[in-house]
């Protein structure tokens, strides 16, 4: 108690008022850190328009301070509306209108636009985490706000928010884990070329098939960090892209190899370039695809071409551009971030090497270009450069069949209303037993070969 008393609680309106520096090395301490929540990815948001007030994010940035040393923080907005987080709360708004309680602004610990799991809460131990979910929890009753929410939480962030009771819900996202099957082993995935060498990169082959087993999913986040690590897990990396094909079952293998040879047939090279090698007529060229996608679906894109701008200025170190050519042209491209600097020994410190599937787009329509450019290239890569695993963002139950297993990501949330929070409790105990379900309904669905 001694210590907590001198903490004080600091919210700030913006991230810019936080030292870069100072921010980065607590990101740096968590269990689960990833390049959305890097000061510069947060800043960028900020001055490029992007996640301000006048799209309906307001930052308030929660933080912790003991002295001048900033101890715990967090990326907190206040919402006026619910788009932009891909955990659903539109009937919880609902129900608060109808009842006439408003339920926005609300407040969300998350990184906007990004359903990417990871550390949400900034600390130095588990008790400053909990301390500084408690300080949010107190702002917002002050402020009368509605309700709060941890969005894509880790399991440390998990810890935190069931010490301060709050509720937990689930959700299902694919991912893909570069662990090759031991023969009569099992292997669990986690918590974004062989005959096709006109599609591949140098360096990818055309073996035969070696091997081919069962593979099964998946524990919660928190039990992976020893899965596909070197020196860990029950398997080691894929060999290359035929090596994969090979321990899916036959019809998936089929599928993938129809679905790239009708891109080498429609004349469609790919290339990549990673960090500053993405050069600004790139950059220019992404943003037209990112752009054209939201447009056709009737929505203006949520991130700006100057947000784009400031990664290739302050964290070019974190993407990496697949470009799409037909007879010379750019016509499609995927943007792909990464956690860290991709090597075959394996992660900084022990950390797994994480590839997140972001962004895409196409100026012309070629059949299965979306699957190559978003799912085959990225996994190439992905086992040349010894990735250890890539995730394909929200929702998407097609992406098993390209080999992405289910995964439970969890968020946590609190209502300030005692008769909402008992409604909206009940209703996440029948959720979780329906995407329980759900889960082991998916598992067996595997894509991968009998053993």
């Amino acid at each position: 108690m001694a210590e907590e008393a001198a903490i004080i609680a600091r919210v700030l309106p913006s991230v810019l008022e936080v030292d870069a520096a100072a921010w980065n090395a607590l990101l740096a301490r968590q269990s689960h850190p990833t390049p959305f929540v890097r000061h510069e990815y947060l800043a960028a948001l900020e001055e490029s328009g992007s996640a301000t007030p006048r799209t309906g994010w307001a930052p308030r940035f929660m933080t912790l301070w003991e002295a001048d040393t900033l101890v715990g923080a967090c990326p907190l907005y206040l919402k006026s509306h619910s788009y932009g987080e891909y955990v659903f709360d539109w009937a919880w708004a609902s129900a608060h209108e109808q009842h006439g309680v408003p339920y926005y602004p609300k407040a969300v610990i998350a990184v906007p636009f990004t359903p990417v799991p990871g550390s949400r809460l900034l600390a130095r131990d588990a008790a400053t985490r909990a301390l500084l979910l408690r300080a949010v929890q107190q702002w917002c009753e002050d402020e009368g706000i509605s309700s709060a929410h941890l969005l894509f939480a880790s399991d440390a962030d998990l810890q935190a928010s069931g010490s301060q009771a709050w509720m937990q819900r689930q959700t299902v996202q694919f991912h893909w884990k570069n662990v090759a099957p031991t023969l009569g082993t099992g292997v669990s995935s986690l918590p974004p070329e062989g005959a096709l060498a006109a599609l591949g990169r140098p360096g990818g082959g055309s073996e035969a098939p070696t091997l081919g087993t069962a593979v099964s999913s998946l524990p919660p986040e928190g039990t992976l960090p020893a899965l596909g690590r070197p020196g860990g897990g029950s398997g080691a990396r894929f060999e290359n892209f035929e090596h994969f094909l090979a321990t899916l079952a036959q019809d998936k293998r089929k599928k993938i190899r129809q679905e790239r040879l009708r891109v080498a047939e429609a004349g469609v090279t790919f290339r990549w370039a990673r960090g500053t090698d993405i050069c600004a007529a790139d950059w220019d060229f992404f943003y037209r695809c990112y752009e054209r996608t939201y447009l056709e679906h009737g929505n203006p894109p949520y991130l700006t071409r100057d947000f784009f701008a400031r990664m290739a200025a302050h964290l070019p170190e974190a993407w990496l551009l697949f470009v799409a050519e037909r007879d010379g042209r750019p016509i499609a491209s995927s943007l792909i971030a990464l956690s860290a600097a991709p090597q075959s020994a394996g992660g900084q410190n022990g950390q797994e090497l994480v590839a997140y599937g972001r962004y895409w787009g196409a100026l012309e329509r070629v059949d299965c270009l979306h699957f190559e450019a978003c799912y085959y290239q990225p996994l190439q890569w992905c086992i040349e450069h010894g990735v250890d695993r890539f995730e394909g963002g929200a929702q998407g139950e097609h992406k098993m069949a390209r080999a992405l297993l289910p995964v439970q990501t969890c968020s946590a949330h609190w209502l300030a209303h005692p008769a909402f929070a008992d409604a909206v409790e009940r209703f996440l105990d029948r959720e979780t037993q329906g995407v329980q379900h759900y889960l082991e309904d998916l598992h067996r669905r595997s894509p991968f070969r009998a053993g």
